[in-house]
């Protein structure tokens, strides 16, 4: 019994001691966490070391050629650890003056170099590890930097501090701008480089830091851990050359007009490439791409629209271009509303044709064809239907973040707010909504015959050089209407330019078709009859008009001086692209070489052309032309006899004046003035005149040779 009780007793001795460790451990555990928790949380941090992500170095954006559009540079951040435990002792004492020398001279002047030597001792004193040397250095300065005396002994015996800071530059600055984009934190991505922003960004790499007691993070070496992967590079459609002359054509406009902003756009009229790209606003700052209205900007286009109205009557066949059409002098009413058309084409006209209604973009005759042919109440939803047919409803998909959505009533529509005027002002281009790419993405099919394609921008990814992927022209749609109705489409809007609202910008060089717009801002809310109201002046079409290679649309809003109309404000931008165009690019030009050679008829032989025998006995021989070598003196002349060539003699005295005529200038100069002759020229190409008859005797004179 003694031997039980000693055991509970010990047992219970041990029982207390472990429950006292327990009570101990756990009121340290909350002392620590909870009394003291901030203290160690802090001093934790402050010796807190992990690997942190390190970004790849950005693919570029190049344009079709392979220039830079948009590409990162290599710059640096470089700081001074002046108290790096790697540093031997004496060594920051040895060399500051010198290395205060290098930094005052070379790199920051603001300071001298005693005040650049006292600086450094002073962050040396307070501690620091971590002191800013100079922001966005470039290669070359950051290789000169690393060969100042410390600096060269590297990261830990020099305290050099070398962190990658690369930046995104834009060799071409505001070309193609918001086009190309941007990625920042904080804003949303835009343009190109938001929308293959993954493909672009690369992978990031990892390197072992450590965050110092100012809540900075060092490296812990120049070496990432693991190597981040090169971003993918971006090969666009755009052509810089075509994306210059846009560029500067609608600038040159909205300056001229004295413009909110504006947009074009060139596409390439086969496979939907777009090649240039400009959109322009003007700010406190000046002229500027704040917005990309050609993508993300959906408004009333006005009377550009008007082709999809007459398209829809051709293809449902209520109407032939020779119909006539009563435009009442350019003035109708739509149950109480009024519709004025905008040019005076019209004003003195009862009854015109459908051709001549839409070459001189009457609204009256435009709104009254649909209102006759579509305005029952079980016909309205046909002519929503042929829009749809068009894809005006849908969005183009264009590789941009932001597209605007088109926007059509639905027939009947309460949430629409359909009412008996909506469908004669749709036809025109009000109570509809659609961006200038998809207005212009119409008329490109047109051009195609028909055949409706995506607009893309990118054409391919590259990984260093190699071709990861490829995107081709997409078909989109491969017959959006009739073959008569798209060629009726193509004779209304080169009608436009040869005799409509747009005729005035007509050139004798080439043939280019298309449809003028002059949208009234806000339409419904105003009166005619105010004053102050506000424009969008518009110009869609293509070129060549016989043989379409570019598509074109130019939208301008709100101009204030020298005319609001779109042939007078858009017109122009449109004309000076593509006639710039036409004096840059080959391919819109016909070859000169395609057609058969013709035979060379007896009259076009060579005749009376005179020279060196053996350089006409050359030029004959490469030529293939056979001839009778009948000339024994060293100076010929060519004879043609019926279809015979003969090099005939002639003589050259040494003391008269020789016959030159059909001779070239050189040979002329090299025979007169080496007999004391002289020469006086006027005109190009062979002698056909001498001022002093052959056979005068030579006594140093004046000879006038007549070149042509």
């Amino acid at each position: 019994m003694n031997i039980k009780n000693e055991v509970l007793i010990r047992v219970y001795v041990v029982l207390f001691f472990v429950g006292l460790t327990g009570l101990v451990l756990i009121m340290q555990t909350v002392k620590i966490s909870v009394i003291e928790g901030e203290k160690w949380r802090e001093k934790g941090s402050s010796l807190y070391v992990e690997y942190k992500p390190v970004k790849a170095e950005r693919g570029n954006i190049l344009a079709e050629d392979g220039s830079f559009l948009a590409t990162s540079l290599p710059f640096f951040e470089i700081r001074f650890d002046p108290n790096s435990s790697g540093m031997a002792p004496g060594d920051f004492e040895a060399n500051v003056d010198s290395l205060a020398h290098c930094l005052a001279t070379y790199v920051d002047n603001s300071y001298t170099v005693g005040g650049m030597r006292d600086h450094l001792i002073n962050e040396r004193d307070s501690g620091s590890s971590y002191v800013l040397i100079k922001r966005n250095a470039n290669y070359l300065e950051k290789e000169m930097m690393s060969k100042f005396p410390l600096f060269n002994k590297g990261r830990f015996k020099g305290g050099f501090i070398v962190s990658p800071m690369p930046k995104r530059v834009r060799p071409f600055k505001q070309l193609g701008y918001r086009t190309i984009g941007y990625v920042k934190e904080g804003y949303n991505p835009v343009g190109l480089e938001g929308y293959f922003n993954e493909t672009l960004a690369g992978e990031a790499g990892k390197q072992l830091m450590f965050r110092a007691p100012n809540d900075t993070w060092i490296p812990v070496n120049d070496l990432t851990e693991i190597e981040p992967k090169r971003g993918d590079d971006v090969v666009t459609t755009l052509d810089v050359n075509l994306q210059d002359i846009t560029h500067e054509a609608l600038l040159r406009g909205l300056k001229y007009h004295n413009a909110d902003h504006g947009t074009a756009v060139l596409m390439e009229v086969k496979t939907g490439a777009i090649k240039a790209i400009s959109n322009i606003g003007k700010t406190d700052q000046g002229w500027f791409e704040i917005y990309n209205y050609a993508v993300g900007a959906a408004t009333e286009p006005g009377s550009t629209y008007k082709l999809a109205s007459i398209m829809a009557l051709l293809e449902d066949g209520h109407v032939n271009l020779s119909d006539s059409i009563d435009i009442e002098k350019g003035k109708t009413m739509f149950y109480e509303e009024e519709m004025v058309d905008a040019t005076k084409a019209s004003f003195n006209m009862d009854t015109t044709t459908v051709r001549t209604a839409f070459e001189i973009s009457s609204n009256v005759g435009i709104a009254k064809l649909v209102q006759r042919y579509y305005g029952d109440t079980n016909k309205e939803g046909q002519f929503i239907k042929r829009l749809k047919d068009f894809r005006l409803n849908l969005p183009v998909g264009i590789e941009i973040k932001g597209e605007a959505s088109p926007y059509i009533k639905e027939a009947y529509s309460r949430e629409d707010d359909w009412s008996g005027i909506t469908l004669p002002w749709m036809s025109i281009g009000y109570e509809v909504t659609i961006t200038p790419l998809q207005m212009l993405n119409l008329y490109n099919t047109v051009a195609n015959n028909g055949v409706m394609m995506k607009p893309y921008l990118v054409s391919e990814v590259r990984h260093f050089d190699e071709t990861i992927q490829r995107f081709k022209p997409t078909v989109v749609k491969r017959k959006v209407a009739s073959k008569s109705t798209i060629q009726k489409a193509q004779e209304l809007l080169l009608g436009v330019v040869e005799r409509g609202t747009a005729h005035k910008l007509k050139t004798p060089s080439y043939q280019f078709a298309g449809k003028t717009g002059t949208a009234q801002i806000n339409y419904r809310r105003f009166n005619l009859r105010q004053a102050n109201l506000r424009y969008q002046a518009s110009f869609a079409g293509y070129f060549p008009a016989e043989n379409p290679k570019y598509s074109c649309i130019v939208v301008i809003t709100n101009p204030r001086e020298h005319g609001f109309y779109g042939g007078d404000v858009a017109g122009p931008v449109f004309r000076e692209i593509a006639d710039k165009c036409f004096a840059t690019r080959v391919e819109l030009h016909d070859p000169l070489n395609t057609d058969a050679k013709p035979m060379l008829a007896n009259n076009r032989l060579p005749d009376l052309d005179a020279g060196l025998k053996t350089d006409l006995e050359k030029v004959m021989n490469n030529l293939s032309l056979d001839y009778d070598p009948k000339a024994e003196t060293p100076w010929a002349i060519i004879q043609a006899e019926n279809d015979t060539l003969r090099l005939q003699n002639r003589s050259i005295s040494d003391d008269k004046v020789p016959v030159v005529t059909g001779m070239g200038l050189r040979d002329a100069l090299y025979i007169l003035e080496n007999r004391g002759l002289k020469v006086v020229v006027s005109g190009s190409g062979k002698v056909r005149n001498q001022s002093i008859l052959a056979g005068t005797k030579i006594r140093g004179q004046t000879i006038r040779l007549t070149l042509r």
